[in-house]
């Protein structure tokens, strides 16, 4: 977050250093009556700058919002899965229901308290992925003694498959972030808009 803020800082200030250099430089080597002669030519120009940076930045910003809703309806169905299969585990034999249980409500903690953390820096917890392979064996090994018990087993089953994809899906999209040429064009598209109308001035 705080190299973000500095990056974001720097080439706001490189932008208007560049259009304040721009509009002195302009001013001593280019006379008034040449500037105001193209002025409706710098005009058009910059309309034409303003515009591309305008749909570049609200392309930008519709990435940033359907990746966040991806993002967020990926944790949800995440979260329901393990939820449901904490439910599902109630219906099965003991011990296994006990430690499925446990394992699960294990699982979410330690998403929440560990691994939500580490995403701000692209990293996963190894303990969340450890207890999510224990949860997996755990109900694997599960020996349904009645035929409602195979079918909540079956079940369970179907319900982690969900929940590792979910998982998956979610680490890649904190680790992919926004393309890169995204934040090219954005950038050099905000300095040009900023720089331009002052330096032609």
């Amino acid at each position: 977050m705080l190299s973000t803020v500095f990056f974001g800082g720097v080439v706001v200030l490189a932008s208007v250093l560049t259009a304040i250099a721009g509009l002195v430089v302009a001013r001593r080597l280019i006379p008034l009556p040449v500037r105001e002669r193209h002025t409706a030519a710098t005009g058009t120009i910059y309309a034409a700058v303003y515009v591309m940076f305008g749909l570049s930045a609200g392309f930008y910003l519709f990435s940033v919002w359907q990746q966040f809703h991806t993002a967020r309806q990926t944790t949800e169905a995440e979260a329901a899965s393990v939820e449901t299969i904490y439910r599902l585990a109630e219906g099965l034999p003991e011990p296994e229901r006990g430690r499925a249980q446990q394992l699960a409500e294990s699982y979410g903690r330690a998403v929440v308290e560990e691994e939500w953390p580490l995403l701000e820096r692209g990293q996963s917890s190894p303990r969340a992925e450890t207890l999510l392979d224990e949860l997996r064996r755990g109900v694997q090994e599960v020996e349904p003694a009645t035929d409602a018990q195979g079918a909540l087993h079956k079940e369970a089953l179907a319900e982690l498959d969900e929940l590792e994809e979910d998982r998956v899906l979610r680490l890649v999209l904190v680790r992919e972030g926004l393309p890169y040429i995204l934040w090219v064009v954005f950038v050099v598209g905000g300095a040009l808009t900023v720089a331009f109308p002052s330096s032609s001035g």
